[in-house]
């Protein structure tokens, strides 16, 4: 009895490591003195694309890129003769390993060693980072970008102020100027005892340019933020900036809209802000003479298109938009990126395209819930 109990131990013990082996949800690989694999377990074959069956008796070279195998081969042993009994691999600067069918991928792995001579084994345990390291890039690239979008806002918002300012002084301030002096000769005339008619034609002068002074301030004030769009609604205020885009660049500009559409003020203003910002990109890079703004609900969402018939955006700088920077670290197109982050902040997406009949289109679609809430 004592003497069966420790084989039948034994085959005990081989069987549940087996099961863990096999269970594991990691790849495990068991590779002998010479390197060549003499254990490779289910969620191997699936990392690798291949089976056991095809890869035990095969050297571990077959599974690393052509480049590595001399060095892998060099710190495999070297790892043998140090006594350590596990080591953390490709921490610091991902490891590169090789599907079955070609495929290159990262990976980060642990490797021990058990066992002395030709009969010592290496197992590694090693895990897919492809998607780790493709959602750490996209975050470094949104980081960056977000940066960068902030930096060009405030440089954005101290140019307004500076426009503002030259407008209040150069326009505004001239005006009041001019209509201070008519006012000291209107005094002067009244107190000289001047005739009724020219009394008449100063006072309507200065009507005159009260009345430029106010529709001055009118246009200022539409300029930061259109008062129809909190008195009479998106929809109104729409019409109205595709009204005063027509006139300032001489561009037709067609606008379909749904009447009641019933937005909150935060919401219709970044609506507001991201058809304002399409046209202004429209103006400055397109080339276009014709432009179409469509905003419905269609399938429970608000779906907001912007499409004009200029030369659009060239491909490579569409690719770098999606990661929000252009070959040398830079945001491309601050506009397009700017409307991005507005949409998102909706809840909702966007892409940019190229119609198969020419031109540039913006499509936005924002959940109703977030637009109506």
């Amino acid at each position: 009895m004592g003497a069966g109990s420790e084989p039948q131990r034994l085959h005990l013990d081989q069987a549940r490591l087996a099961g863990i082996i096999r269970s594991a949800m990691e790849a495990i690989i068991t590779i002998d003195a010479t390197q060549t694999i003499v254990i490779f377990n289910p969620m191997a074959e699936k990392l690798f694309r291949c089976t056991a069956a095809e890869a035990v008796g095969e050297p571990l070279d077959r599974f690393i890129p052509a480049r590595y195998r001399a060095a892998h081969r060099g710190q495999v042993a070297g790892f043998g003769q140090t006594g350590v009994t596990e080591r953390s691999m490709g921490k610091q600067l991902p490891l590169r390993a090789l599907r079955a069918d070609g495929e290159e991928f990262p990976i980060e792995a642990s490797i021990s060693q058990l066992g002395e001579g030709d009969a010592k084994l290496y197992t590694v345990m090693l895990r897919d980072i492809t998607e780790r390291m493709r959602g750490e890039a996209e975050l470094r690239a949104s980081r960056n970008a977000l940066q960068q979008l902030s930096g060009s806002l405030q440089s954005a918002r101290e140019e307004e102020k500076q426009r503002i300012a030259r407008e209040l002084h150069d326009d505004l301030g001239q005006r009041l100027t001019a209509l201070k002096m008519d006012l000291s000769l209107h005094e002067a005339d009244i107190q000289a005892n001047a005739d009724r008619a020219t009394l008449l034609e100063q006072t309507a002068a200065m009507q005159r340019l009260i009345d430029a002074t106010v529709a001055s301030l009118r246009r200022i004030s539409a300029d930061l933020r259109p008062i129809m769009l909190d008195d009479l609604g998106l929809s109104a205020a729409l019409e109205w900036l595709v009204h005063d885009f027509e006139r300032r660049y001489a561009l037709d500009v067609t606008l379909d809209a749904d009447e009641d559409l019933d937005c909150p003020p935060a919401t219709a203003t970044a609506v507001f802000r991201i058809v304002q910002e399409g046209l202004n990109n429209i103006a400055r890079h397109a080339g276009a003479s014709r432009v179409a703004i469509a905003l419905a609900a269609v399938d429970g969402q608000w779906q907001l298109c912007l499409r004009d018939d200029g030369h659009g955006v060239a491909p490579e700088a569409l690719r770098a938009l999606e990661n929000g920077m252009n070959q040398e670290g830079r945001i491309a197109h601050f506009g397009l990126l700017g409307i991005r982050e507005r949409v998102r902040l909706l809840g909702g997406e966007v892409a940019f395209s190229h119609p198969a009949d020419g031109g540039f289109q913006i499509l936005a679609r924002l959940p109703q819930a977030e637009v109506q809430r």
